[in-house]
């Protein structure tokens, strides 16, 4: 009977771990699907996607010439450095000011501290949407329409997640650090920038992935707020020139979709050490 028993269960659990691999083959298949048929399209000429499906292979693999009037047409190149320059001050700018709040709310106790807290808190739980009106007519009033220095600080002023990450960090941080910094007669910025900064990395690297991940792809505040497209048109918005009214070039649009995907690549692939680091540096208490 005991045997039975010991059979019975190593068929259940043959069963389980079968259906478990089953189950990770079929959620991957649904993920990389989009993927493969992007793929696929984008080396389709107009009249192969015209008279083809999604899954129907290019004729030629070869055909890169939707790529390059992608990146002409929808002007790419000017996309890519305003995305840019864009990018780099945003995470400039939100690193700077998010590790500052959040050392002054960790280390010092003042009156008013748990009240600054619980409204950061209360920020994150209003829909971003439902703020658009009056941050579209403060943003109007201040001359910001159609201005990149505008965009950067709109998107500057909505980082309260990394910097509750960046207060958790600072928590996990002894504070006799900054006793004994202080005893050798450092200012509490010094601290902030020579002790406590450098040990913020791991934290650093995990808010501008989020950050970064967040800007790059952001599409609505980047069409609202930059209208001027020949200018201020970023990666995300570029694509939106081969969408009209009599139809949308759908092989152009994945080859866009492609070229926008590869800096991202590039970049996981020569930092995915940093990343994987930053991700997971936080998960046990120091």
């Amino acid at each position: 009977m005991t045997d039975r028993k010991i059979e019975k269960n190593k068929i259940m659990k043959k069963i389980l771990s079968l259906l478990k691999y089953l189950s990770l083959l079929f959620f991957s298949f649904i993920s990389v699907l989009p993927i493969v048929s992007c793929v696929i399209t984008a080396f389709k000429t107009e009249k192969e996607y015209n008279t083809t499906n999604v899954m129907t292979l290019p004729k030629n693999w070869l055909n890169f010439s939707n790529f390059t009037d992608a990146f002409k047409q929808a002007g790419m190149g000017r996309a890519f450095l305003n995305s840019f320059i864009i990018l780099v001050c945003v995470l400039t700018i939100s690193t700077i000011i998010g590790t500052q709040l959040a050392y002054v709310l960790s280390r010092f106790k003042f009156p008013g501290n748990t009240i600054v807290r619980n409204m950061f808190l209360f920020a994150t739980l209003l829909p971003g949407i439902a703020m658009q009106i009056a941050v579209y007519q403060m943003m109007f009033k201040l001359g910001l329409i159609n201005s990149i220095l505008g965009y950067v600080i709109m998107m500057c002023g909505t980082d309260i997640i990394s910097i509750y990450i960046y207060i958790q960090y600072f928590e996990n941080i002894s504070v006799s650090l900054d006793e004994s910094a202080i005893v050798d007669g450092a200012s509490y910025f010094r601290i902030y920038r020579s002790i406590l900064l450098p040990l913020l990395k791991p934290a650093i690297v995990t808010s501008c992935i989020l950050k970064g991940v967040a800007t790059y792809n952001e599409y609505y505040a980047a069409n609202l707020y930059l209208q001027d497209k020949t200018k201020y048109a970023t990666v995300a918005t570029s694509l939106y020139t081969f969408v009209g009214p009599l139809g949308s070039k759908y092989n152009l649009i994945c080859a866009g979709v492609i070229i926008s995907l590869l800096p991202a690549l590039v970049i996981f692939i020569t930092c995915q050490k940093q990343i994987y680091s930053g991700l997971t540096a936080g998960s046990v208490k120091a």
